[in-house]
């Protein structure tokens, strides 16, 4: 049986003062840039772990997770060209992007800001980013972990945390990832009001794929994402909410590599779709 490669983490610097901290498993498969949401990069480590045979990078977005952030880095534009420059530095190409809530809006915005074509594909779990009349997203900042809990998951009772085992070091960290989330959401809260109608300039494939008991942002809000592209499909996943690949990874990456197939566009990257 063979074992999956570890992680190495590094960290790159740019100017002014930022440095992106990511995690990389080199492999001879498709590059895949993994991007995470508001919980923190721990909540995408089961889609970087599934996809074993693909060179993966995992960044933790500088001022999550205690990474510093300069005060400049502030919008999710910064992130989407940080995240461009590192694809080029390490002259990766056919990149698949995969974003989890708000690094599906990352995701999308490095779509359209990709003028060298370095991505080939984005994966959106539900994301987030747009805004669609009715559907709002919740200001989570607001939410007690139950209720967080409670409109994030298919089955919340299996999530539940005891408040009285949550550690202060716990509560400050959470309390820093939403500061750092709303200094990139420019305190919209719910957004870019833009972002939508901008969508339709993505030519590549997309893959929006939706936990069916979102209450974050739910399945009609998913819907709207997915048609906001010319070329993208919706791929419900039932018993499960807003992290799919918590309740239920299996179902994701399978959808994940047959999407990945689907969009091969060098010889290299041939092959089936266990291979990623």
């Amino acid at each position: 049986m063979s074992t999956v490669p570890s992680f190495t983490t590094r960290r790159e610097s740019f100017a002014d003062g930022l440095t992106v901290r990511f995690d990389e498993r080199e492999n001879s498969g498709r590059p895949i840039l993994i991007l995470h949401g508001g919980g923190g990069p721990q909540t995408v480590l089961s889609i970087a772990a599934g996809l074993s045979k693909a060179h993966v990078l995992m960044p933790t977005h500088p001022g999550f997770a205690g990474e510093p952030r300069p005060e400049w880095f502030n919008s999710i534009d910064d992130l989407a060209f940080a995240y461009l420059e590192l694809l080029e530095r390490l002259n990766l190409r056919d990149v698949l992007v995969i974003g989890s809530s708000v690094g599906g809006w990352i995701a999308s915005t490095m779509a359209l800001r990709d003028t060298t074509q370095l991505i080939s594909g984005l994966v959106l779990v539900n994301g987030v980013g747009i805004q669609v009349d009715g559907h709002p997203v919740p200001d989570v900042s607001t939410l007690t972990p139950d209720k967080l809990a409670a409109l994030s998951f298919h089955n919340p009772a299996a999530f539940r945390i005891d408040p009285s085992t949550i550690t202060p070091e716990q509560i400050a960290a959470r309390k820093a990832n939403t500061e750092t989330l709303y200094v990139y959401d420019s305190e919209r809260l719910g957004g870019d009001p833009k972002l939508q109608r901008r969508l339709r300039h993505v030519k590549i494939p997309v893959l929006v794929a939706w936990g069916e008991s979102d209450r974050v942002a739910d399945l009609e809000y998913g819907h709207v994402y997915a048609q906001s592209f010319p070329n993208a499909r919706f791929e419900p996943i039932p018993e499960a909410g807003h992290l799919p690949q918590i309740e239920q990874p299996g179902r994701l990456l399978n959808l994940v590599r047959k999407f990945a197939i689907s969009i091969r566009t060098t010889p290299q990257t041939t092959g089936s779709f266990e291979e990623l």
